[in-house]
């Protein structure tokens, strides 16, 4: 699939992207020191064309999720200072893999990206709709070859930002080796980071460990209890600050011990009460706060 270029610079924006488990937006920020605070923007679940297949699954139609990432970019754009990125944390499409309609959406959601200003780096997740609920290695390997890794590591400003692919604790009888990968991988991440002397441990995935308590029971949009209690443990134990999901497109959350896990709303089709909208979130030396905004009223000032 061609890439179209990003404003102009004659660069496609997902050549900029995750490769070799590190993200090339951020090729120059491999030192560990504390740079001071940031901003960032944390969204989830544009899933472009979902809003005409919620009332016709025949329907392929993205107008809808184009107006918002068109408008929450502008808004993006204009902040100051700039957000050091902008991640999307999961399902970017709706259609799965190899099903009509697919391959429309995902140039539609590459061609709104590109209007983001490139000084902000776009980092994306695959969530269960971008690589299917039960992905193969073939699914995982077509979301590479068009955004990137599907998990990776990077630093911004001494905060070390691990993104996982969540749907290998989701179900991954047909992906055991990139299941087995991922754990070994992300075990030296955590030992790497946790040695490092890094101010904070963020993680990104799309599908949430819990929606309120960690000993909830199962539910489509929370991971299997089996996998979920280790998993907590490992990522507290770790150091972990903060876990960023979204795959429910209402917003909660709440607290393993001391790290927090924020459950995203949706920047596309909302299923609760809230409006489509994104996070600002603040990192500083002691703290990483957010606060939810409309598209409409996200802030000019980051």
């Amino acid at each position: 699939m061609a890439l179209q270029d990003n404003q102009g610079t004659g660069k496609g924006l997902f050549q900029i992207r995750a490769r070799n488990r590190q993200f090339d937006g951020f090729d120059k920020e491999h030192e560990r020191t504390w740079r001071g605070p940031f901003t960032f923007i944390a969204s989830a679940d544009i899933q472009f064309g979902m809003s005409a297949a919620w009332d016709d699954p025949t329907v392929q139609d993205c107008e809808p999720e184009v107006k918002l990432m068109r408008k929450g970019i502008e808004k993006i754009n204009k902040m100051q200072p700039s957000p050091r990125f902008l991640v999307v944390l999961g399902d970017l499409i709706d259609a799965n893999p190899g099903t009509a309609g697919s391959d429309g959406q995902v140039t539609s959601f590459i061609e709104e990206s590109n209007r983001l200003n490139p000084c902000i780096p776009l980092v994306c997740l695959p969530g269960n709709h971008d690589i299917g609920d039960v992905p193969t290695p073939e699914d995982i390997q077509s979301y590479r070859n068009t955004f990137g890794d599907d998990y990776f590591a990077f630093w911004v400003g001494g905060v070390r930002f691990i993104v996982l692919n969540s749907q290998l604790f989701a179900d991954s009888s047909k992906c055991e080796e990139v299941k087995r990968e991922q754990d070994l991988w992300l075990d030296q991440q955590l030992e790497d980071a946790q040695s490092s002397g890094c101010k904070h441990i963020v993680v990104f995935q799309h599908i949430p460990w819990f929606l309120k308590t960690p000993e909830e029971d199962n539910d489509y949009f929370n991971t299997d209890l089996s996998k979920r209690t280790p998993m907590l443990k490992k990522l507290h134990e770790a150091g972990v600050r903060i876990i960023f999901s979204g795959h429910y497109h209402r917003r909660a959350g709440g607290f393993y011990k001391e790290m927090e896990h924020v459950v995203a709303s949706a920047w596309g089709f909302p299923l609760g009460e809230d409006k489509s909208g994104a996070y600002v979130v603040k990192v500083t030396v002691d703290a990483i706060s957010h606060q939810f905004y409309p598209i409409d009223e996200l802030p000019l000032e980051s």
